[in-house]
């Protein structure tokens, strides 16, 4: 489907149904006697005499648009009147045939498109294994059997991008049950591949894609910006609009086409996931978003890909910095790494001193703040709001640490050398994989206390993982419970330690000990997912 041709509405589009509704109550001044508690903002204004006249001012004004469902104001979970026209002008611009709102980030539509999919408890979901967390607490709210494929990796960088067409086409045939097919793309770093192939499979074998759209919601929108997933033929796709649009976060949106997905069921479970009383300042950045880019079309996004173009032509003119980019030519089925998104400039010292925490932490230190950092590569996220200035001014600062003397690092530093090659062993989160796994059965039945044990990180190789460990961000699992421990994540373990990374869902947040299931057990399967 191209976007660019289906969108629909004219004059309509360049409204905000949503947003103009809650400044329709703003200006009418009715007397509250409903909830939210702070009554328009007038509980903060009572404040501003204890804490300064403006100090409340900005908060008080945007808790005028924080209502309730109201008269005038519609239901998100049954919707009628100024959401129900908000989502049906979202879906014509963004080119989908209907289009949900999410408060709850594309957490919310992720946990909604697997519990839409897997109706049953046992039901078998195809999964790529790097997923980020949200899909994991899916699999177990609705006690699936997740068969894990391996995504394909980058040779240059070391980084997975989606499974293969030939692993999709295995999986389908080995398990011709299976519900759907769930996939990242694109991945933290912007990169990916064609998901056309894997979408014609799907649609071959009568099972919906569902894609995990997070980092793609400007996908489709300017000739200059990769296809979005829908445009490609996906079921469903949740898109974190907060992330690389204009939204407020938390603010997402799940694109939906076909009918491969039971779109009856799929609300009742938005309605499980999502809050009774959503946010109606995060629905209406939705709704004014869209309207922004309806109104000005592909000139949106002008600004912001030529700050970023500047950014990309002034690293490579720095020999010590390297750029991750696609290799020339990488355009073929079996290409692992095709698309970059222009908006996740990725770059890593070339001279290989630094991680990716320590360029960050540089960064920092000269007021230039990245999205995020791994072991060896620091993605920089731009968006329409980025500045030829803010560009300026992170060059300057890779140009002063440009004119470090790499040659006046003592021998200490060799041992950071060692540890980034490391690194790039252990960055491979498929390389160790079969293409396509046996079922996994994911469950809420948590681990019992005595079952599990803590063990020095050097002794936890082959053992059964009674945690999840979570990188974060990005958020995507290294290790969920019942999983065994190779030898190569292990030493990814090892490195996230030396390098003192943030991961969630850790008991010892230093990564010096890791949470195992005890061997004796193992054998009896008494734990949170077992092998089917």
């Amino acid at each position: 489907m191209n976007q660019q041709n289906n969108r629909s509405g004219g004059q309509q589009q360049i409204q905000a149904p949503l947003y103009e509704a809650l400044l329709a109550y703003r200006e009418r001044k009715d007397a509250s006697f409903h909830v939210p508690g702070h009554k328009d903002g007038e509980a903060v204004r009572q404040s501003e005499g204890r804490y300064g006249s403006a100090a409340g001012y900005p908060l008080a004004r945007m808790m005028e648009l924080d209502v309730t469902e109201i008269t005038g104001t519609d239901d998100l979970h049954h919707p009628e009147g100024a959401i129900l026209e908000a989502q049906r002008l979202a879906a014509a611009v963004f080119g989908a045939e209907e289009t949900f709102f999410l408060v709850g980030g594309s957490t919310a539509g992720n946990l909604a498109m697997i519990l839409s999919a897997c109706s049953a408890p046992g039901d078998v979901l195809l999964v790529q294994r790097n997923v980020h967390k949200s899909v994991i607490h899916g699999l177990m709210l609705a006690g699936a059997r997740a068969v894990f494929l391996a995504p394909r990796l980058d040779p240059a960088s070391g980084l997975a991008t989606i499974p293969s067409e030939a692993t999709v086409r295995e999986a389908l045939a080995r398990y011709p049950g299976a519900k759907g097919l769930l996939v990242t793309h694109p991945n933290y770093y912007g990169m990916g591949a064609s998901l056309a192939p894997l979408a014609k499979l799907c649609a071959a074998s009568g099972v919906p894609l569902l894609v995990d759209e997070a980092h793609g919601a400007h996908y489709g929108l300017h000739p200059a910006l990769p296809a979005s997933a829908h445009g490609q033929g996906a079921s469903a796709v949740v898109q974190s609009t907060h992330k690389m649009l204009g939204a407020l976060t938390m603010g997402a949106m799940l694109h939906v086409q076909g009918g491969l997905l039971d779109r009856t069921l799929l609300r009742q479970r938005l309605a499980m996931v999502q809050s009774s009383s959503p946010s109606y300042p995060i629905m209406a950045s939705l709704d004014l978003c869209r309207c922004q880019l309806a109104s000005s079309g592909p000139a949106y996004f002008e600004s912001a890909l030529a700050t970023a173009d500047k950014l990309r032509r002034g690293i490579r003119e720095l020999s010590r910095f390297g750029l991750l980019a696609p290799e020339p030519g990488a355009s073929g089925a079996d290409a692992a790494y095709a698309i970059q998104d222009p908006f996740k400039v990725v770059i890593y010292d070339a001279a290989g001193i630094w991680s990716g925490y320590q360029l960050q932490t540089l960064l920092e230190a000269a007021g230039c703040v990245p999205e995020m950092s791994d072991e060896r590569y620091v993605v920089l996220a731009l968006g329409p709001g980025s500045r030829l200035q803010d560009a300026n001014r992170l060059l300057k600062a890779l140009k002063e640490l440009s004119k470090d003397d790499v040659s006046t690092w003592n021998i200490a530093n060799k041992e950071v050398q060692a540890s980034l090659k490391q690194a790039d062993k252990g960055n491979k989160p498929g390389a160790e994989l079969e293409p396509v796994s046996s079922p996994v059965r994911f469950s809420l039945r948590p681990i019992a206390a005595g079952n599990i044990e803590s063990v020095p990180l050097s002794d936890c190789a082959g053992r059964l993982a009674a945690e999840m460990v979570v990188p974060y961000p990005p958020g995507i699992p290294i290790l969920y419970p019942g999983e065994r421990i190779s030898e190569q994540r292990s030493l990814q373990l090892h490195q996230l330690r030396d390098s003192q990374a943030k991961c969630q869902g850790v008991k010892d947040v230093t990564l010096s000990t890791i949470q195992v299931i005890i061997k004796d057990i193992e054998e009896s399967r008494e734990f949170l997912v077992e092998r089917s």
